[in-house]
């Protein structure tokens, strides 16, 4: 990846290209909470990678998934891998590639931006002929919100009825993407929108929460706040500055791992995330870097760390497989 000086950055978008960026980092190394192994496979993670098998800490062989029907074959050729031991999740992703959550966040984009205006029903059509199409991503491990949603799906429930209670930091993936093409819009509507889309999938207060204080964050740094002041202002209610200014001379393992779990549930991803971006706010590399290198829901966490580092930058990210639209804005 490069990271290009430019005069007139836009910040909406840059949030957006750095949670992609931060996704396609720690792909390799997802669902690593042994962090030795980590070193060992990959070594330092400050470039894109692919991903390689066994993976020694992969628990996808305890996950199951059976589609109800036509309607909830969400796995296809991907199945067979399911209940194997040491399948890495995605194992077939190439470098630089992004997980299923992220290309869902850029068919968000994409649509959004064709239609002029965000509308759920819409949206709710475009991902359920996304998951249903062959071929469209070649990811193995489908997250617990996408099989709650298609069974539900399967047995006949309207689509806007089919969020689950879900407390996984991967349903804010979405956020910047839909916070950055909604740019032009208020903060208000902005808000609104991100609640009604995380919604639409996750119906833990928890998560829906976090989507809201994702949302406010890019909005503010955005609009030229300093990333620390705008996580003081707006996610105290999630990390206090102040620790988080005590804690900044100690190894990052030892906060995301001792202090908050690396683990994939909310209440201690989202501060995780935010430890992370409150320390590197100055350093989009560094930042994302050490998303990767403390292991566990690092993905996932990339939403929140890449997004608003990205947003924060005053240099334009390049360098990245994004959509030709992206590159054109």
């Amino acid at each position: 990846m490069s990271v290009t000086d430019y005069m007139e950055v836009n910040r909406w978008l840059n949030g957006y290209r750095g949670a992609l960026i931060a996704d396609a980092l720690a792909m390799p190394v997802h669902w690593y909470y042994d962090r030795s192994a980590l070193r060992r496979d990959y070594g330092v993670v400050d470039h894109f990678m692919a991903p390689r098998n066994p993976h020694p800490g992969s628990i996808l062989w305890r996950s199951s998934y059976k589609a109800l029907n036509a309607r909830g074959d969400i796995l296809r050729e991907q199945a067979k891998y399911w209940g194997q031991r040491e399948i890495h999740y995605h194992q077939f992703l190439q470098v630089g590639e992004n997980t299923l959550n992220f290309k869902l966040a850029q068919e968000l984009f994409s649509l959004v931006r064709e239609r002029g205006d965000y509308d759920a029903d819409a949206w709710l059509e475009r991902y359920i002929a996304r998951m249903l199409q062959p071929g469209w991503h070649h990811d193995t491990y489908v997250e617990e919100y996408h099989r709650g949603f298609f069974t539900r799906y399967a047995q006949g429930i309207k689509p806007g009825k089919c969020a689950i209670r879900d407390e996984h930091i991967g349903g804010l993936a979405m956020v910047p993407a839909l916070v950055a093409v909604l740019e032009g819009a208020s903060r208000d509507d902005v808000r609104r929108a991100v609640r009604r889309h995380v919604g639409l999938t996750h119906s833990d207060a928890n998560v829906l929460r976090a989507a809201d204080t994702l949302a406010r964050l890019l909005f503010a740094v955005a609009q030229g706040s300093p990333l620390r002041d705008a996580i003081c202002t707006e996610a105290g209610d999630w990390i206090s500055g102040t620790k988080a200014e005590a804690w900044k001379n100690q190894p990052d393992d030892q906060i995301v791992g001792a202090r908050f779990s690396p683990a994939c549930y909310i209440s201690e991803a989202m501060p995780a995330a935010l430890y992370l971006a409150w320390k590197y706010h100055d350093h989009f590399t560094a930042g994302i870097t050490a998303n990767a290198m403390v292991g566990g829901d690092n993905c996932h966490r990339g939403a929140v760390v890449g997004s608003l580092l990205g947003a924060a930058s005053n240099q334009l990210l390049e360098g990245f497989p994004l959509a030709q639209e992206i590159r054109a804005a």
